[in-house]
Order: C-alpha cells, then sequence, then structure tokens
C-alpha cells in the first residue's frame, strides 16, 4: 500500500474523541488531472497528554490502513497525499507511531531566526531534525492571537523553504471584512506580501490554505461553491505575480469547520484540491472519512 501522511502540530480533546468507526473507505481517488489532493489535520493545542496524542495517531493509522490510494507527493498520480500536524512536545513519538505506514510529520508553526535569545520560540532546523516536511505558516489564529504580520510570515515561508520543507500557507478574511465585502482585496494582499520573493521553482513546493476565518471553529461553512471562486481568484493574483502555469499548478486547500458531510461537496470543486482539517481531526473515524473524500 502507498501511503504518506505529514503530521503538523496538532491537538487532541478527551478520550471520546479517539473512537473509531468502521467507514467504507473507497479504493480509487478522483484527481485533477494536474494536482494531487492534499488533506491535512491541525490538532491546535491538543490533545491534552502524550498518551492521548498516541492513542490518537493509533487509531487513525488502524483505518489509514485500509486506504489503498494514499501517498506522498512523490508519488502522485493516483492517490490522495494526507497531512496531519501534533503540537512540538508529541512530534517524535507520533512519527515512531506512523512512519511505518509511510506517515511523516510537519509543526505548527516556526519563528524566522535560526537560533538565540528568542524564548518559547522554535526554529526550523529544530521541526526539521525530528522529521517534519510540512510547516504552517500564516494561520489565523496566529495572525489574530499572536500578532503574526504578513512581513513575518513572508520571513517564515522563505526560512521553511531554506530547511527543505513545505509551507502551507494560510490566508482568509475576517467576518468584519466578509460582510464588508473585500474578501478577494483581503486575500489578495495577504498572497502578494506573504509570497513577495518566492521564486516560481519554490512555489511549487508551497500549499495554499483559503480559510475563512469567520468560518473557523464556529460550525459555519463556506458554501463550496463561493470557496471555489475564491480558489479561483486566487489563482488570478497568482498569474499575475509568476504566471499561468504556475497558478494551476499550486495546489490550494479549503479550511473552516470541514467536516464528514461537507467534504465530499467541497472537494467537487475545481479548484478545490484538499482541506485543512481542525477539530474534526481529533477525532480518527472523521478525519479517516475526510481523507476518503467521495467527490460528488
Amino acid at each position: 500500500m502507498k501511503l504518506s501522511v505529514a503530521l503538523a502540530t496538532l491537538a487532541v480533546g478527551g478520550a471520546s474523541a479517539f473512537s473509531v468507526n468502521q467507514y467504507g473507505l473507497r479504493t480509487s481517488t478522483q484527481l485533477n488531472a494536474v494536482r494531487q489532493p492534499i488533506m491535512a489535520g491541525n490538532w491546535k493545542m491538543n490533545p491534552a497528554t502524550e498518551a492521548d496524542a498516541l492513542n490518537l495517531a493509533t487509531g487513525f493509522c488502524a483505518l489509514v490502513d485500509t486506504l489503498e490510494d494514499t501517498c506522498g507527493l512523490e508519488e502522485a498520480e493516483g492517490c490522495t497525499e494526507v497531512v496531519l500536524f501534533p503540537p512540538f512536545p508529541f512530534i517524535s513519538k507520533v512519527k515512531d507511531i506512523v512512519q511505518e505506514k509511510g506517515v511523516t510529520v510537519g509543526a505548527q508553526q516556526v519563528y524566522y531566526e535560526d537560533k538565540g535569545a528568542f524564548t518559547g520560540s522554535v526554529a526550523a532546523s529544530m521541526v526539521k531534525s525530528v522529521g517534519c516536511e510540512y510547516v504552517l505558516c500564516g494561520h489565523s489564529e496566529r495572525r489574530t492571537l499572536f500578532s503574526d504580520s504578513d512581513v513575518n510570515i513572508n520571513a517564515k515561508v522563505k526560512k521553511v523553504l531554506e530547511f527543505g520543507m513545505k509551507p502551507i500557507l494560510c490566508i482568509g478574511e475576517t467576518q468584519e471584512e466578509y460582510d464588508l465585502g473585500i474578501t478577494e482585496e483581503v486575500c489578495a494582499m495577504q498572497v502578494s506580501k506573504d509570497l513577495a520573493g518566492v521564486s516560481k521553482e519554490d512555489l511549487s513546493k508551497v500549499v495554499l490554505a483559503y480559510e475563512p476565518v469567520w468560518a473557523i471553529g464556529t460550525g459555519l461553512v463556506c458554501d463550496a461553491e463561493d470557496a471555489n471562486k475564491v480558489h479561483k481568484f486566487i489563482r488570478t493574483v497568482l498569474a499575475k505575480m509568476y504566471d499561468e502555469e504556475a497558478a494551476q499548478s499550486i495546489r490550494i486547500q479549503y479550511g473552516g469547520s470541514v467536516t464528514p458531510e461537507s467534504v465530499d461537496g467541497l472537494m467537487a470543486m475545481s479548484d478545490i484540491d484538499g482541506c485543512l482539517v481542525g477539530g474534526a481531526s481529533l477525532f480518527a473515524d472523521k478525519f479517516a472519512r475526510i481523507c476518503n473524500f467521495k467527490a460528488e
């Protein structure tokens, strides 16, 4: 079985989050002619203990074991790439559990300096040394709660690339910006600032995640067709920054309260290439179903 799951720093809730239901998992993946689907689970500041984290990883692997069409980017034909993100303290041991399934790990964030007196910060070299392949950059919670500016996000994106890892760059509008009707303007500004100085060659290693902030953790889901329109618009921005080939090649995920019930409709859209999943990724059965989406 071909399988690759990249895990970034995630968080899980209570023990009930680890129950595993046996879904009927598909045996073939519908792929865009150019872009490989990519599913990512962001555990955030969960679970509460190492034992809970290892329990979740084990439960997910038990379900993933039945997937026949999941694999890494290097084996892109005919499969879906799966990426998971655990909190920093759990990365190494989670990796030990999942690596036999071809699963890899990533980090929820890094600082843009290599080393120094930056108490509480983590360097790209550190997460690289424990086996991370992906790093989240610009997640809305880092932007709003930790005042992560576009200048800093851009520096992090370039630092992640410098160390041979792949950034998942998160962009998206707040509720206020959505109500003002400036979603496109906000996304264009964030893409332009956060990818400044990134070459076309390096862009091929970047994944974008469109996350309308008003839909994160709220239970609200942006309509699939509306989300797809934003994804298409983002590609027009990238075409102006780079060229049409680059714009059509980059993978763009949707994030914002993705569930097993909403994933199929989202993945049926032409320009949605995957999902960045929060709360549902804390349940092994739910996340397995999301990874095994059935495009309508």
